[in-house]
């Protein structure tokens, strides 16, 4: 367990030092590769760098609530935007729903035997007393996706011990992909970005809440290309560079 702890802890995506003159984002960790591509092609664009912080939903909404200077957020689910935008910390007039993505199961890439996931699936089994990787089920969005899924399954109780909780769903994947647990719950996403695992099951979408990505201007942002990168991160020249992740693109 201590190392399972740590391995999570060292993959927790830190937070980079915030340049004042560029648009700074906070975004869910699973967002990496595709927003670093978006982020990438609006700098060839307008000439402005983007600084951006990836961690876990929950934990870039603490910092917004306790004041952390941004200008953009992009959660992986809608409770966490809307638990900010409850404390009026985002211009309800540039919210959309951006992304949505789909939750599957991974094992090491060595080891990728297909699971059929059904009502009351043998879980427990597949593990063979190792650790189902998960982000942190009571705040992660991946985490909380992923036990609802299993609740509605019927296989919630039967691993509920096994569960490591990871701080984000990149760090849930990293246990995965060093071999530290057998299987992890992670985005489809996530999954394609490390060819050291491997996708053994696909999680039915009726059986968890659907997976979106809200965005939104934070209230406090006085960036004057705040809504340009916005409009940016939305547009046809985006589009493809989120869909080549995984990603549907909704942005409605």
């Amino acid at each position: 367990m201590v190392a399972l702890a740590s391995l999570a802890t060292q993959a927790t995506l830190a937070a980079p030092a915030i340049a004042a003159d560029n648009v700074t984002v906070f975004a869910a960790a699973s967002l990496k590769n595709a927003l670093d591509a978006v982020n990438d092609a609006w700098q060839r664009q307008s000439g402005h760098a983007v600084t951006t912080s990836y961690a876990a939903s929950s934990a870039l909404a603490k910092q917004i609530e306790a004041g952390a200077p941004a200008d953009i957020f992009i959660s992986a689910d809608l409770a966490w935007m809307d638990d900010i935008a409850g404390k009026k910390l985002i211009r309800e007039d540039s919210r959309s729903t951006l992304l949505g993505n789909r939750l599957v199961l991974v094992a090491p890439a060595a080891d990728a035997r297909p699971v059929e996931i059904r009502q009351g699936f043998d879980l427990k089994a597949r593990l063979a007393g190792g650790k189902l990787a998960m982000g942190a089920v009571e705040a992660v969005p991946a985490g909380k996706y992923g036990k609802a899924a299993l609740e509605s399954l019927g296989v919630w109780s039967s691993v509920e011990k096994d569960v490591a909780g990871a701080e984000n769903v990149r760090a849930a994947l990293l246990l995965v992909a060093r071999g530290e647990a057998p299987l992890g719950i992670v985005y489809e996403t996530d999954a394609a970005a490390d060819p050291s695992v491997k996708i053994v099951a696909t999680f039915p979408e009726i059986s968890h809440p659907p997976i979106v990505y809200p965005v939104a201007i934070l209230s406090e942002s006085t960036h004057p290309d705040a809504a340009a990168y916005l409009d940016f991160v939305r547009s046809p020249a985006a589009r493809p560079l989120f869909e080549a992740q995984g990603f549907t693109v909704l942005d409605k």
